[in-house]
Formats: structure tokens, sequence, C-alpha cells
């Protein structure tokens, strides 16, 4: 069952797939890779996107045997994607 202030607030239910989104999407703005949804500014934060991903890496290993499929397919790629362009920034 929704919560009424999140029904009402036009937020997106919070999901375990909504939750990691989130937390990728401020990996994106940390990497640089979109702008900032507050300022509208490109911003980097190497350190701060590390942390994030680290985040995510430690849900994936929590969560190992509980996630749905779509889930557990979503939170893998994911990662990859967001190590990758950690990897390409820090070369």
């Amino acid at each position: 069952m929704a919560d009424r202030t999140t029904e009402n607030s036009g937020m997106p239910e919070v999901t375990f797939s909504t939750f990691i989104l989130s937390i990728g999407s401020s990996a994106l703005v940390q990497l640089g890779e979109v702008p900032d949804p507050e300022s509208g500014q490109m911003m980097e934060n190497l350190l701060a996107a590390k942390h994030s991903i680290d985040i995510l890496s430690m849900l994936q290993a929590k969560t190992k045997s509980c996630l749905e499929k779509d889930e557990e397919q979503l939170l893998d790629t994911l990662l990859y994607d967001l190590r990758m362009k950690y990897v390409l920034k820090t070369k």
C-alpha cells in the first residue's frame, strides 16, 4: 500500500528499484555525466561517486539471495555502467 504523502507529492513509490536508481542518479551527477538537478550545472566529485558506487555494491552483496530477477538485473547493469564510467574518469 502506497503512503498517501507519496501519492499526493508526485514522488514515485519507494521500491528497491527506485531506491537504487536514486543512488545511481546521484552517482551520475557526481561523475559529471548529467547536470545537478537543483543547480542545473555540471559538476564532478569522483570521491562522492565512488562512495555511491560502493553503497550500491554493498547493497548488491547484502541482498544477493533475496532480490527478484528484474531487481537483480537492474542492479547488476547499473553497477556495471557506473563502474565503467568511473574507470574512464579516473584513467
